[in-house]
């Protein structure tokens, strides 16, 4: 079947530009963070103990005419560290700094063992660090500075005027960067285009090849059907079988309002336009599911048992079912993700829908450098028919910013799969995980080696140590351990 439109939606883990399904979706590199998580970040906070500092920032690393500066925010711990000790800096995603402090405790375990300083660096135009204020999202003019470029050059200069005016004794101190997702790549690219800065970076389920010409555009939902496959096959055909029949009942007034009652919706589906929404909201939920397929109940997108998939997939149980008996079927599957601590009476499809600045920053870089193709055949994955359409993003892309992507840009700036010139990365990738075929899955050298996870999902060595956690993320945190043991022998070396 061909969805009508429905590829000018944006989805909830889709890093194209609000390409898949609805924009609301388009943050945390497509994963929108919900409401209510949202709330708990602004009231918590990162719980592990932190001062919250500011650093003044150029807009314009590279121009020498523009003088606006910016507060950059940043988090710090320094009561373990001692002289000599390392710098565990990470490289800040598309969103609050706090939900990335709150949800790396990897890190906070290494401090522990390092006596280390750690750093949570805010991406700018994210969270707190707004360049233009509550202007920055004003327009492309002010967004113009958003950019994975820019950022770097911020992480850059900030370490250096922190080393350089730090408690004394860490002027030389070397610094590992660390960053999941986004992040990962950030930390990737940093060592790449800052080597001078980093003695080495971790890049947690980093897909930096997923862009145009380096991976195909279908690697994420056939990862996703795999992981629902293996739970249930069940499982995987009603799913697959869902599409059709939403679709079908959703072409009446009458058939509408069935679904809107059946699958316990908020409000009414008044139009075709409503149901593709609804289709795009549930195939944004099987991804997001896929990404947080952890071994232990986990807060990171909802409040999740361990391994939701299965618990997801134990409520298909019906061959061949009836379109009732599908729907409460399907009905039941998705409070396993949006209602597992029964808190909610119905399925809010617009809860996200009022654009935070975290959509927009996003939606913005998906329009011009973040280019990564996304598709589904419905034959080989559980999905419906997305074929991908760099013509309708570019069309969407000028309707919102009044912008053209760059498709090859990042492979231009940063070298695609030509990157053996660097050394010191280390690329960790989860099979589970949907982004895990954009990622590094085989060693580019001695220094650019790879840590496989089969039975992990999206970042999972980043999580913090875990008695539930499987042995092959227990092996590549140790992995971990070693290169970063070598990459600041190396660094001490280098400085004597």
């Amino acid at each position: 079947m061909e969805p009508p439109n429905r590829w000018l939606r944006c989805t909830l883990m889709c890093l194209v530009v609000c390409s898949g399904f609805s924009s609301s979706a388009c943050v945390l590199f497509g994963r929108r963070i919900n409401n209510k998580l949202e709330a708990k970040i602004s009231s918590q906070g990162c719980s592990h103990p932190h001062k919250e500092e500011y650093f003044e920032q150029q807009v314009d690393h590279f121009s020498f005419t523009n003088s606006d500066t910016f507060q950059m925010r940043y988090l710090v711990s320094d009561e373990l560290w001692t002289k000599g000790g390392p710098i565990f800096f990470y490289t800040g995603n598309e969103g609050d700094i706090t939900w990335f402090c709150q949800n790396t405790g990897f890190v906070w375990d290494l401090a522990v063992e390092y006596k280390a300083i750690v750093i949570f660096a805010e991406h700018r135009y994210y969270g707190k660090s707004l360049p233009y204020g509550n202007d920055s999202y004003k327009d492309a003019a002010h967004l113009g500075y958003l950019t994975a470029e820019q950022a770097l050059a911020d992480f850059a200069v900030f370490l250096d005027w922190y080393k350089a005016n730090t408690r004394g004794g860490a002027a030389g101190s070397p610094v590992v960067a660390f960053g999941g997702s986004y992040g990962g790549m950030l930390a990737a690219w940093m060592r790449i285009k800052y080597p001078n800065a980093i003695a080495g970076a971790i890049a947690a389920s980093a897909p930096v090849w997923q862009f145009t010409g380096l991976t195909p555009c279908n690697t994420q939902y056939l990862t996703i059907s795999k992981d629902f496959q293996a739970a249930n096959q069940l499982c995987y055909d009603s799913v697959h079988m869902s599409w059709d029949v939403i679709t079908r009942i959703g072409q009446t007034a009458s058939g509408r309002t069935k679904l809107a009652q059946a699958m316990k919706l908020c409000n009414p589906l008044k139009t075709t336009a409503d149901v593709d929404g609804l289709i795009s909201w549930l195939a944004g939920s099987w991804f997001n599911l896929a990404m947080v397929d952890y071994p232990y109940p986990a807060n990171f997108l909802e409040p999740l048992p361990a391994f939701p998939i299965k618990e997801v997939c134990s409520y298909f149980k019906t061959p061949s079912p009836t379109d009732d008996q599908l729907l409460a079927e399907l009905t039941g599957a998705l409070g396993v993700y949006y209602n597992y601590t029964s808190s909610i009476q119905c399925f809010n499809l617009s809860q996200d829908a009022t654009a935070s600045l975290g959509d927009l920053g996003w939606s913005f870089q998906a329009c011009t450098e973040m280019v990564m193709p996304f598709c589904a055949d419905g034959v080989n994955d559980m999905f419906y028919s997305m074929p991908w359409n760099y013509d309708a993003q570019v069309a969407a892309c000028k309707a919102q910013w009044n912008v053209t992507p760059r498709p090859n840009w990042i492979v231009s700036q940063f070298g695609g799969k030509n990157i053996t010139a660097s050394s010191n990365i280390f690329f960790s990738n989860g099979l589970l995980d949907p982004w895990h075929l954009g990622g590094v899955l085989t060693d580019l050298s001695d220094t650019l080696v790879v840590g496989i996870i089969p039975d992990g999902a999206h970042h999972l060595d980043l999580r913090g140590k875990n008695k539930l956690d499987p042995p092959s993320v227990i092996a590549v945190r140790n992995q971990e351990r070693e290169n970063i043991n070598q990459w600041i022998a190396e660094w001490w070396v280098n400085k004597t």
